[in-house]
């Protein structure tokens, strides 16, 4: 399976829209998104040719209230 590394910010920002979330636009250069229940706000940089980086990630999924593994596979979805 693929690890939380390198990953493209249109499909980390789709996979968090698979799992529940909102997407509240696009301010700058973060996409914001929200879920109803949920105490944050995730924001997701959209920078054109760069990855996300790890810590960012794996933090934002926290946030999210999920697991790595299910994080995957709504990022892995088609």
């Amino acid at each position: 399976m693929i690890g939380i590394h390198n990953l493209k910010p249109g499909k980390v920002v789709k996979a968090f829209e698979r799992a529940g979330w909102e997407n509240q636009g696009q301010r700058g250069s973060h996409v914001k998104l929200t879920k109803e229940g949920s105490e944050y706000i995730l924001s997701i940089p959209v920078h054109k040719g760069k990855p996300i980086k790890k810590g960012l990630l794996l933090d934002q999924i926290k946030k999210a209230g999920l697991t790595d593994e299910e994080f995957m596979k709504f990022y892995l979805r088609k």
